[in-house]
């Protein structure tokens, strides 16, 4: 990635009018949502930058936002270090290799795509908490990132709670392309009152996206992942 993930720290990055109109539209929509679903707690606004230059990020937080997405570890690690200074709370979201965990850790504030006990196991520190989402896979396809049923559910949050150095805070999926995301997140939605039956603490939600944040916000969502409703097209 070479230059592009030298940040300047000088605060001479030039704003970018576009993506502030359309960081600014999804502000609004997101207000919006809230209200019309009676909340008075908006949520956490993660800004998927993926494939973007680390200007980008900085551009990003000139504009007040505070929590940045990736889900590619050379990617995030490099833009981390590079933005190393602007205070911004780095989520990881993609699928991790429990081989590559260790080194996620030192970088991100929390992964949302916790899967599988060795994943945790890998997670597991004796230095400062990360926070962890376990992922539900929504679909029919076995392959995908996530738990499928309740049992695996609640033996993946049993290991989250015995295992040091991970707060567990709630539950992330991805809505699937065959269903209505409202539906889908309905589901998330009952799974996350049968996780807070065994962790009561455990009551974040990281669901939706470009496409689907506003009926996310309506279910509950605590945290949304987009991306390029506010980045624009990923460079080539």
């Amino acid at each position: 990635m070479g230059n592009e993930l030298t940040a300047t720290g000088s605060g001479s990055i030039e704003p970018d009018p576009a993506l502030l109109a359309r960081l600014d539209e999804v502000r609004d929509r997101v207000a919006q949502a809230t209200r019309d679903a009676g909340r008075s707690d908006e949520p956490t606004l993660i800004v998927v930058t993926k494939f973007h230059p680390v200007d980008l990020v900085e551009r990003l937080a000139a504009a007040g936002v505070s929590d940045v997405g990736e889900n590619r570890h050379p990617e995030a690690r490099d833009k981390a270090s590079a933005a190393e200074g602007l205070g911004l709370t780095w989520h990881f979201i993609g699928q991790l290799q429990t081989n590559k965990a260790k080194q996620v850790r030192r970088y991100v504030d929390a992964v949302h795509s916790v899967d599988r006990p060795e994943l945790l196991r890998a997670l597991s520190s004796q230095e400062r908490p990360l926070d962890v989402f376990l992922q539900l896979n929504l679909t029919s396809d076995p392959g995908r990132g996530g738990v499928v049923g309740d049992a695996a559910l609640e033996e993946l949050a049993t290991e989250a709670l015995q295992t040091e150095g991970v707060v567990l805070r709630g539950l992330m999926a991805v809505a699937p392309l065959d269903e209505p995301p409202a539906a889908a997140f309905a589901r998330v939605a009952a799974a996350s009152e049968r996780l807070r039956a065994l962790a009561p603490q455990a009551n974040a939600l990281s669901i939706g996206m470009s496409h689907d944040f506003v009926e996310a916000v309506q279910v509950g969502a605590t945290h949304l992942r987009i991306g390029t409703a506010i980045t624009g097209k990923r460079p080539t």
